[in-house]
């Protein structure tokens, strides 16, 4: 499963995410403050296997 880094736009707060929790929070938005966020505030990580 993919891995992604999350930086919130509006409180800076920096959060590891996957698949899933990525697609919940474009969709509800910013998990702490509950800001808007887009596709570029997520950065895939390298898979480690």
């Amino acid at each position: 499963m993919s891995r992604y880094e999350f930086t919130c736009p509006e409180c800076g707060q920096e959060i590891e995410v996957n698949e899933s929790m990525r697609e919940a929070t474009l969709t509800h938005g910013c998990p702490v403050c509950g800001a808007s966020v887009s596709s570029a505030d997520f950065v895939a990580e390298q898979q480690t296997n």
